[in-house]
């Protein structure tokens, strides 16, 4: 069994990530460390595991007794976190935040559509943000063909609990349910590392923009992408198609797609169509999972040589 650690685990994405090693065939959990919770048992502050665990949170956090460790903080402490502590020899490391996104210290970049065979050989994986893993699916194969030419347009669509569970004026239901509001337009932190990565498969910078919204729903993402080509539509698709043609959980639909297919998933769905010159991807995921911990899951998978896709073949409720 792959003994898991978590730090940081009051949040949405440790609690899903929770809920999926606490259903993992391979996987147990040792201790879930969080400083604010710490004496609380963990079905007290994420309810939906009642009856499914005894386990309690704790303030402190033995390294050398995991195999791997999921750093699930908010963005910028996961490097305070080595500065005050030792990484034993051999650990694996999952972070969920952003600071090693650019592959600094060691890490490698978690998106397994592109990177599985160096996940495979890695120690310490920087897991892709939600947007980005959106995004990023809808542009990979386009990147790797040097399709991206021309300048792309991006909007996408998130739910509340992207905001995290810290509550803000911006997540308080009274504001946020019936409504929609832009957020971050052409300056999103997301845009870093969408805009290294496809630069770095296409060999030139693409010109990228962003504008995301909030959406009065609580979970998922949709990204509609666009950008011109001189593509037809048959042979846009057979790109996407060979490109994924391997991957556990992206899927190129034949059908338009809508988000409560994927919600309470690992899956990504993606269609391609091509409308007067303008190549149009829409891309769907459900933030927590594809975009968080589901994918922090199938990368551990990848990490200890299992099964991409052990403890994840979740299905969507769809009404």
């Amino acid at each position: 069994m792959i003994r898991a650690g978590i730090i940081g685990g009051a949040g949405y994405t440790a609690g899903e990530l929770l809920r999926l090693l606490l259903g993992h065939p391979h996987a147990e959990i040792a201790f879930v460390q969080s400083t604010s919770q710490a004496g609380l048992p963990v079905a007290e502050v994420h309810e939906n595991l009642v009856g499914d665990t005894s386990l309690c949170f704790t303030d402190c956090a033995d390294l050398e007794s995991v195999d791997v460790l999921f750093l699930c903080m908010g963005h910028g402490r996961s490097r305070a976190f080595w500065e005050a502590n030792e990484m034993p020899r051999g650990l694996r490391v999952i972070d969920l935040a952003q600071d090693f996104r650019d592959e600094t210290c060691g890490y490698v970049y978690g998106l397994p559509e592109w990177q599985r065979e160096r996940i495979r050989q890695a120690r310490l994986v920087a897991n892709p943000g939600c947007f980005a893993t959106a995004i990023q699916l809808a542009l990979l194969p386009l990147a790797a063909g040097r399709q991206l030419q021309s300048e792309v347009h991006i909007t996408a669509i998130t739910g509340s609990t992207g905001a995290g569970v810290k509550p803000g004026a911006t997540t308080h239901f009274s504001w946020r349910t019936d409504n929609l509001s832009v957020y971050k337009p052409f300056e999103h932190q997301h845009l870093l590392e969408i805009g290294r990565n496809l630069g770095l498969l296409q060999g030139t910078q693409p010109t990228i923009n962003f504008v995301p919204l909030r959406g009065d729903f609580a979970r998922g993402i949709l990204a509609s992408v666009y950008t011109r080509t001189e593509l037809h539509e048959d042979e846009a698709r057979a790109i996407f198609c060979d490109f994924y043609h391997e991957a556990s959980f992206t899927v190129v639909s034949q059908k338009p797609i809508n988000l409560k297919q994927v919600v309470n998933t690992n899956k990504a769905l993606l269609s391609v169509e091509v409308h007067r010159g303008y190549l149009h991807v829409v891309s769907c995921i459900d933030n927590l999972l594809k975009g968080a911990s589901g994918q922090a899951v199938q990368n551990m998978n990848l990490l200890f040589g299992l099964d991409e896709s052990c403890g994840l073949r979740l299905k969507g409720s769809g009404f």
